[in-house]
C-alpha cells in the first residue's frame, strides 16, 4: 500500500509540439518539504497543476492522498490542499476581510479563521482597506493566508516569498516550519533560493520538463561532488608551503581559500589543526545555489538520445 502523500510514476504532460513534463517520478510524504527548482518554463507550475488535479497528465500516474487528483472521487481531498499561486490576483474592490472570509467560507470556515489568519501574516492592520490599496507585498501575505486556511495537509507554494521583505520572509519560513511540525507537507517553488535550504528536506531540480536531480542536500552534493570551500586564518602563508595543503589551494585571487573533496575533509581539517597558530577555520560545503547551478550546467539528454 502506498503511504506517501504525493506519488508521481513516469508522468509525462505534452502540450501539441511541447513536452512540459518528461517522464517524471516523485513522491513526498507526510510532513515533509520539498523544495522545486528550476527556470522559467522548466514544468515546476505544470507538476504543481497535475497535484492540484486542474490540468491531466498525458501519461503516467498521479495520486494526491491515495486518488487521482482529478478525478471526482478527489472532491473532499481539495478542501485539504492550499495553494498559492505565483500571480496572485484578487478582487480589488473588496476588503482584505471580505477577501479571506469568501475564501474561508469556500473551504468551510467562518469569519473568525479569516480575522485569525490575517493576523498571523500581519495584515490585520489593513483588513478593513480595500485591496486595490495594498502594495505587492501585502497582497503577497494575503494571499499566504488564503493557502494556510484550514491548517491543510498538503501546501504548493509557487515562489511564496515574491515581494516580501526579508522580514516577513523570516516569518513566512517559520510559519513553514510550524506547519511541517503539525504534519502538513510543503512544495515549495522559488527562485529565491539563499534562506531555502534550512527549510526543506529534500530539493527536485527540473530544466525542460526533466527531472535532472533528486534527493536530500548531503545525497545532492554526494552526487555533484563539487568541493567544501574551508578558509583558516592566522597560518601566515603557511598553507602554500605543506604539500598536503597546498594542492587544494583555490587558483583566483583569494590564496588562501582551501576547495577539499568531500572525501578528504577531516584530513585537511587535522592538518590545519596541527598548526598552533591557527586562528579559526570557517568551513563551507556547496550550498544551494552552487548545486543547483552545477546541475542546471549537466548536459540535458533529449529524445532520441541527443544532448542539449
Amino acid at each position: 500500500m502506498n503511504t506517501s502523500l504525493i506519488s508521481l510514476q513516469n508522468v509525462c504532460k505534452q502540450y501539441q509540439k511541447l513536452s512540459a513534463l518528461d517522464s517524471v517520478s516523485m513522491t513526498l510524504n507526510q510532513g515533509e518539504v520539498l523544495g522545486l527548482f528550476g527556470h522559467n518554463g522548466a514544468g515546476k507550475t505544470t507538476m504543481m497543476k497535475l497535484i492540484l488535479g486542474v490540468i491531466s497528465p498525458s501519461s503516467g500516474s498521479v495520486e494526491v492522498m491515495g486518488m487521482a487528483p482529478d478525478s471526482k472521487a478527489a472532491w473532499h481531498t481539495r478542501a485539504k490542499v492550499g495553494y498559492l499561486p505565483e500571480n496572485v490576483s484578487f478582487y480589488d474592490q473588496l476588503t482584505g476581510l471580505e477577501v479571506l472570509t469568501y475564501f474561508a467560507k469556500l473551504k468551510g470556515f467562518n469569519k473568525k479563521t479569516a480575522v485569525d489568519l490575517l493576523e498571523q501574516v500581519g495584515i490585520s492592520h489593513a483588513m478593513k482597506r480595500q485591496v486595490k490599496t495594498y502594495s505587492k507585498g501585502m497582497r503577497q501575505r494575503l494571499g499566504l493566508a488564503q493557502a494556510f486556511i484550514g491548517k491543510p495537509k498538503l501546501l504548493l507554494l509557487d515562489e511564496p516569498t515574491v515581494g516580501l521583505d526579508p522580514i516577513a520572509t523570516r516569518d513566512f519560513y517559520q510559519t513553514v516550519d510550524q506547519l511541517k511540525t503539525q504534519g502538513s507537507s510543503v512544495i515549495l517553488c522559488s527562485h529565491v533560493l539563499p534562506g531555502v535550504e534550512q527549510h526543506i528536506d529534500r530539493a527536485m531540480i527540473l530544466s525542460a520538463g526533466k527531472l535532472l536531480a533528486s534527493g536530500t542536500l548531503a545525497q545532492l552534493r554526494q552526487q555533484a561532488d563539487l568541493p567544501v570551500r574551508i578558509k583558516p586564518t592566522g597560518l601566515n602563508g603557511s598553507v602554500s608551503t605543506d604539500p598536503k595543503l597546498s594542492q587544494f589551494l583555490s587558483s583566483g585571487s583569494d590564496r588562501q581559500t582551501l576547495l577539499v573533496p568531500e572525501q578528504e575533509k577531516l584530513a585537511t581539517l587535522k592538518q590545519l589543526l596541527s598548526y598552533e597558530m591557527v586562528q579559526d577555520i570557517q568551513v563551507e560545503p556547496a550550498n544551494l545555489e552552487q548545486l543547483y547551478q552545477h546541475y542546471l550546467s549537466q548536459p540535458v539528454s533529449l529524445p532520441g538520445g541527443n544532448k542539449s
